[in-house]
């Protein structure tokens, strides 16, 4: 049985599908006409660049404290 890939806080899927999109539009990957049919290339690639983001995000919120 192939398992679901789900958001560990169901109330957050819609920042993180927004969060997706301005990422992928940031780097030029069009998720609109894409109609789920990415390269891999692109879907590391936006992946790739929302983790960074996070880490970025993480680390500048962990030195203010």
């Amino acid at each position: 049985m192939a398992k679901k890939n789900r958001a560990s806080v169901p109330e957050a899927k819609q920042s993180m599908d927004r969060f997706k999109t301005e990422v992928a539009n940031s780097i030029g990957v069009d998720l609109e006409n894409s109609a789920g049919s990415l390269t891999t290339r692109e879907a590391g690639s936006v992946g790739g660049e929302m983790v960074k983001r996070m880490i970025r995000y993480a680390e500048d919120n962990m030195s203010d404290k």
